[in-house]
């Protein structure tokens, strides 16, 4: 188990769990990243902030911080 902003270019894995709480969580949520998504990270800007990820067949880019709340299980 490790943090959606931990990944590394290429690697894919499965949300766990999405921390944060009010409006925040509300808006990752409404953005799809919940328990059981696939993510799969595209890119990652030079600083780490943001990164792009594929999920649920799109493409969506989130700050550091957003992807600091999201916990994954990585895919072989």
């Amino acid at each position: 188990m490790k943090l959606l902003s931990e990944f590394a270019i290429g690697e894919r894995g499965v949300v766990k769990m999405v921390g944060g709480e009010g409006a925040l969580r509300r808006r990752l949520f409404d953005m799809g990243v919940t328990p059981g998504a696939e993510i799969t990270l595209r890119k990652k800007a030079p600083l780490g902030d943001p990164i792009e990820v594929t999920l649920r067949g799109y493409e969506l880019t989130l700050r550091k911080t957003e992807a600091e709340l999201v916990t994954m299980e990585r895919i072989k």
